[in-house]
Formats: C-alpha cells, sequence, structure tokens
C-alpha cells in the first residue's frame, strides 16, 4: 500500500506510480532476477501469500515484479520495515509516519504521502495513503492495504505483498499489489501500467540502497533523490 500508486494517466510515469509503495501502492517483471535456490513456500498453486493472506484476487488491476538483491535478509528487512525512514532512500515518498509504536507487526498503521501529477483528467495532488498491515513474519513476509486519497484523485483500496527469501549471495525479493476503485478501473491498461512503474522504482531504490549499505559505501538517499 508502498511507497511504497496513482491514477489513470495518457502515459506511464514512475513518480505517478511510485505510489505503489504504499498500499501499496507490485510486479510483472521478474525475469532479470536469478531463480530462487528453493521452494518459496508463499507460493501455493501459483498464488503469493503470507500467513494467508495475499492481494485482491478479483481486481482488475494487478502487477507483481521481483529483484535479487546484493544484501542481507536482516538488512532488506529492516529496511522495509522500518517505515519512517521511507523518505531517506525513496525519492517518491515525501512523507511517512507510525501511527502506533514498537516494531512492525500485524495490525499497525502508518500513514505516507507521495505526489501524483496532473493528468487530463484529474489535477496535480498529493497522495495521501493510510496503510494497515494484515499479515507479517519477520524476515520473511508482509502484506499491507489501504486507501490512497488526494484532491481529484482516489484508490478505495490497494493491497501490497512483499516475500523475501534468501538465495546464494543475497535475497530474493519479490512483489505483488493490486488497485480497486471506480476511479483506477475507468481505464484498466493505464493504471496497471502506473502501478507498475512505481513497483519498479520501489524495487530498484530498495535493491540500491540496500547493497550500498551492505558494501559500507551507502549514502542516506538514493542517487539523484
Amino acid at each position: 500500500m508502498s511507497a511504497t500508486g496513482t491514477s489513470p494517466a495518457p502515459r506511464p510515469r514512475a513518480r505517478t506510480a511510485a505510489l505503489t509503495a504504499a498500499l501499496a501502492l507490485a510486479t510483472v517483471v521478474a525475469g532479470t532476477a536469478p531463480a530462487a535456490a528453493r521452494a518459496t513456500p508463499a507460493h501455493q498453486d501459483g498464488t503469493a501469500r503470507c500467513a494467508g493472506r495475499g492481494v485482491d484476487d478479483g481486481a482488475l488491476i494487478r502487477y507483481e515484479s521481483g529483484t535479487f538483491i546484493r544484501a542481507s535478509l536482516r538488512t532488506v528487512w529492516k529496511l522495509q520495515t522500518d517505515v519512517e525512514r521511507w523518505p531517506a532512500w525513496q525519492p517518491p515518498v515525501t512523507s511517512a509516519e507510525r501511527l502506533d509504536a514498537g516494531r512492525l507487526r500485524e495490525g499497525s498503521r502508518f500513514r505516507w504521502t507521495t505526489p501524483a501529477p496532473a493528468t487530463p483528467s484529474t489535477p496535480a495532488t498529493t497522495l495521501a495513503i493510510t496503510s494497515t498491515v494484515r499479515a507479517l513474519r519477520p524476515h520473511d513476509c508482509l502484506v499491507w492495504s489501504g486507501p490512497a486519497i488526494g484532491e481529484g484523485l482516489r484508490i478505495d483500496r490497494g493491497v501490497h505483498l512483499w516475500t523475501f527469501r534468501e538465495v546464494a549471495g543475497g535475497v530474493r525479493v519479490h512483489t505483488e499489489e493490486t488497485w480497486t476503485g471506480s476511479q483506477v478501473e475507468a481505464d484498466v491498461p493505464t493504471a496497471t501500467a502506473a502501478l507498475g512503474a512505481g513497483l519498479e522504482a520501489w524495487l530498484r531504490d530498495l535493491k540500491t540502497t540496500a547493497e550500498a549499505r551492505e558494501s559500507g559505501t551507502g549514502t542516506a538517499r538514493h542517487a539523484g533523490g
């Protein structure tokens, strides 16, 4: 439900799509990452799950992808679950706050924001995303969901699933997200492209930051952010 999604647009735009971050701002381009060294327990019958939870099966807007990160599972997991620090390494996330204390866990809530540029049918706005963690298994997987709301733009529900698997030399990360809502469903191809661009950007930022941190050369923010 993000860093890390937005609204229908005439053509995909990475920052607009980055709201996938929250809901969720999930993934269609997993072909470039090496195959996992072992089977992924979170997948059953070809569908990803975390503690029995996954994305919305009936959603018209869906995207999934993955990447290989040359870093420890501990490093990757900490980056992903330290929500309040997302803006330090994800340029599309302009703010992030926890709505409860302690480690991220099932039931935790957080609010984050991301800009959405103007399109012929919607104004430029800032989307506020309120996400609730629906499932979490430490160093394994997590699911969050919630709405993204801005002036003139709304995603009723985004559901974002992440899984993490140790493989030879690093971690295989898989993400999947769905959106529902009449506004985004009015143009499914454009909304799907926007969602995909945002999720791919999130994966790139996560990979860049984790690998830099692991090598000891990490900076506070992704280059260009």
